[in-house]
């Protein structure tokens, strides 16, 4: 994979989180080896989400269809 900043080598990396979390919270992301960039699964999903204009959609108010209502999301 290439490096959208600078077209550099991504490599796969072992990240920890020690500042959001009480413990530290391990997850594998890729990082740029010429520039440092770094994409992990977090930072995918909000890129994908801006590219398909759902907060677009969010912002904006619209209202849902009324089973959307009814579908809670578990993670």
């Amino acid at each position: 994979m290439t490096c959208t900043r600078c077209k550099g080598l991504m490599v796969v990396d072992d990240l920890v989180d020690l500042q959001e979390s009480c413990l530290p919270m391990w997850m594998r992301g890729l990082r740029c080896v010429s520039c440092g960039n770094i994409v992990d699964p977090l930072i995918m999903r909000n890129r994908m989400m801006q590219r398909s204009g759902a907060l677009r959609v969010l912002k904006t108010g619209l209202r849902l269809p009324a089973f959307v209502t009814s579908v809670k999301a578990t993670a």
